[in-house]
């Protein structure tokens, strides 16, 4: 057992040193520019009670103003307000609700928050010497804030996004990009808009954990982004 757990440690101080080794480097360094504003446009998915697998079922349109924050070429904080619209139907899951009951729901819903990203190469089109790439994949952590209007019923919910994306400089200030992210909600009210009759709000009854009856809605987006703000740090090892 000792053994064993010797090897484990051996391998999380493995990742951790690489994880580390990544992370600088080329982070000591300043981008060109330091923020960035533009545009997403994608679709929304609801998952949850009435669609608890489909991961791109019942897809809906969506949108995102965003502004960005470029510390170096390997961390950014993103922040944005998206709005779109979900939808979920029971006849659409093999799950079979107390009385056979059936409902379906659609909503609009907007979402303020923030993500962390961290870029697996140096991303930037100039400074070839410091082995920099104008195209990147990325993945994402946050926080954000989710509001769902309903027909008499408006949810309200903290959400944690985990994602992963790409993103590519077009030309100088000009940056594409396609992000997949799920939000995490922390209650079971987003797929029942309506107070009266059958919803989906605990549908069966059961006792909530923390990590049961709760819902989702996953988003795919395209991004453009433009940058600005000259960064005053000269863009060299410090």
């Amino acid at each position: 057992m000792k053994r064993a757990s010797e090897k484990y440690r051996y391998i999380v101080y493995g990742v951790l040193a690489l994880i580390l080794d990544l992370s600088t480097g080329a982070t000591a360094v300043a981008q060109e520019y330091k923020y960035e504003y533009g545009g997403m446009a994608g679709i929304a998915m609801y998952m949850g009670d009435a669609n608890p697998d489909a991961l791109l079922q019942g897809w809906n349109p969506a949108g995102s103003l965003v502004f960005r924050r470029n510390f170096n070429f390997r961390w950014a904080l993103k922040t944005g307000l998206m709005f779109g619209k979900v939808s979920g139907d029971t006849r659409n899951t093999e799950n079979i609700f107390p009385g056979h009951a059936e409902v379906s729901f659609d909503r609009s819903v907007f979402e303020l928050g923030g993500q962390m990203e961290f870029n697996f190469l140096p991303y930037s089109d100039k400074f070839a010497y410091l082995n920099t790439s104008r195209l990147t994949p990325y993945i994402l952590a946050g926080l954000g804030l989710t509001v769902a209007p309903g027909e008499n019923r408006t949810f309200t919910s903290i959400n944690f996004p985990l994602g992963i994306g790409v993103k590519y400089k077009i030309v100088n200030r000009v940056n594409l990009g396609l992000e997949y992210k799920v939000h995490r909600l922390f209650g079971d009210g987003f797929d029942a808009p309506n107070a009266e009759g059958f919803n989906l709000e605990n549908p069966y009854k059961i006792q909530s954990g923390l990590f049961k009856n709760k819902d989702w809605y996953n988003t795919l987006m395209i991004s453009v982004t433009w940058d600005f703000g000259p960064n005053d740090r000269k863009c060299t090892n410090e």
